[in-house]
């Protein structure tokens, strides 16, 4: 199974929008929007709060439905597309990690069932948070409910991209994964996003630039519309 996802990897077409628009509550959030999301390339998508970043990433994982226009996954229209196969596809990494009343190891696993504890591990260095792991006393197999309240916002996002990296799927979808971290573990992050980079498609939505540098195109967003 996972040599089949492998080549899924190498095959993978990248996404598209095409003239989309897309309304909310009445309110127009794009309009006429087009956009080629390459394989094997990271694309940043950079502007203010409220611009339509987070709409873009909701879209590709078909959380809604576009009024008009289309978008593409892998070169096939979304909406023929079954969601659990979309889902195979892509990581989608959100500023809010909801954890479980698991193990810390079994919250990362959520994203490969049968991962092994060497993956779990890889993906957690990969994201910056092995080291915090080790350091519990019982580490990997500490429950998230004996940690109560202590665990930080950026040690759950950390362990959200854990789960992205652990997914290893061909599109990871990126959703201000850095707004809650230091400079220090943004960099280890985003290092390990560039050297995975040329296997994937990557789409990384933030309002820092510094998030930005990595990219090998970034656009930005202003009311609905890229320049």
């Amino acid at each position: 199974e996972v040599e089949g996802d492998k080549e899924t990897n190498d095959s993978f077409k990248g996404a598209a929008l095409n003239h989309v628009t897309f309304s909310y509550d009445d309110e127009t959030i794009l309009d006429d929007y087009s956009l080629k999301l390459e394989p094997g390339k990271i694309t940043g998508i950079h502007g203010v709060s409220g611009s339509g970043k987070s709409t873009i990433l909701k879209l590709l994982m078909r959380f809604w439905d576009v009024n008009q226009g289309s978008i593409t996954v892998d070169e096939e229209e979304i909406k023929q597309i079954p969601t659990k196969h979309l889902r195979n596809m892509e990581s989608y990494v959100t500023q809010e990690t909801h954890l479980f009343h698991d193990s810390i190891a079994n919250n990362i696993a959520i994203a490969k069932k049968d991962a092994t504890r060497e993956e779990i591990m890889e993906a957690a260095k990969k994201a910056s948070i092995h080291d915090f792991i080790m350091a519990l006393p019982k580490g990997y197999d500490t429950e998230v409910g004996e940690l109560g309240d202590t665990l930080s916002g950026g040690e759950k996002q950390r362990i959200g991209i854990a789960r992205a990296f652990l997914h290893d799927a061909p599109m990871i979808l990126m959703d201000e994964p850095t707004s809650n971290l230091d400079s220090l573990n943004e960099g280890i992050i985003l290092k390990s996003l560039k050297e995975s980079s040329k296997q994937k498609t990557i789409v990384l939505v933030s309002h820092r630039v510094s998030t930005m540098n990595i990219a090998d195109t970034v656009y930005e967003m202003k009311d609905g519309r890229i320049s």
